[in-house]
């Protein structure tokens, strides 16, 4: 798989804390990548490294946008990479189909044409006839796919995904990591998704990182290599259940 995305010797301090140390990671064309770790242990920050927000101490990140092979370094430069964060920040006061559609005229394209590329994708993410709703309309489920949706239409190669399903009842959570699953099957996204949820990860991954210590550093990098998209089902399976328990012993040892 051609890598995309590489991070290298990543360290990141806070006053007289520091909160990430020497970590490293890649992202192939096309993968899913878990970033898995307890509440509180420093995956945000990295995300905000990655996408350019922060700028590490020491490290680089490093974008093979192109495919070509020749590397381009983002570290600390903002807009190459596309981030979703836990809240939606759907605009209250604009409808759907614009709330979606801004990345598109942020980049200058005139309004009417932005909404008739945004909508060619309300169906394939399952949100076909809330194009003149507000977000105050939808469920918290729809809502969240708004969101994804106007994070592809960034055009990023990459994606990060903050714990995009974590506000959500468990039931709503269950059905959008199934959709989910199928989406991406579809589109492809490059994509880091954090959690701290371990089924989860296991779900809906290609590879897990573990992230754990203080200062954090990133363990392990466990493949899920069972195909996707898994079904619910797959979460009561032999093999899921020796995944949980391999991960639950590193992140807990």
């Amino acid at each position: 798989m051609k890598e995309i995305l590489r991070a290298e010797h990543i360290t990141k301090s806070y006053s007289d804390k520091t909160v990430l140390k020497d970590i490293g990671l890649t992202l192939g064309e096309g993968e899913l990548v878990c970033l898995l770790g307890v509440s509180g242990v420093g995956k945000s920050t990295l995300f905000n490294v990655l996408s350019g927000l922060t700028m590490p101490d020491e490290g680089r990140v490093l974008l093979n946008g192109d495919g070509s092979g020749d590397w381009q370094d983002i570290t600390g430069r903002s807009g190459y990479l596309s981030y979703m964060l836990q809240k939606d920040l759907l605009l209250p006061h604009k409808y759907v189909i614009d709330n979606v559609a801004l990345p598109l005229t942020l980049k200058g394209v005139k309004k009417k044409e932005a909404r008739e590329r945004a909508s060619e994708y309300f169906e394939r993410f399952g949100l076909s006839g809330t194009e003149k709703k507000y977000p105050a309309q939808l469920s918290g489920g729809m809502r969240q796919r708004a969101a994804l949706l106007r994070t592809y239409l960034t055009g990023n190669k990459v994606a990060l995904l903050d714990e995009p399903f974590s506000a959500l009842d468990t039931i709503t959570r269950t059905a959008m990591q199934e959709w989910f699953l199928e989406v991406m099957e579809e589109i492809k996204l490059s994509t880091i998704f954090i959690t701290h949820d371990v089924d989860e990860a296991i779900l809906i991954s290609d590879r897990i990182y573990i992230m754990r210590g203080t200062p954090a550093g990133l363990s392990v990098d466990i493949t899920v290599s069972d195909p996707k998209p898994r079904e619910p089902s797959y979460t009561t399976s032999e093999e899921f259940v020796a995944y949980k328990k391999k991960i639950r012993g590193i992140l807990f040892s």
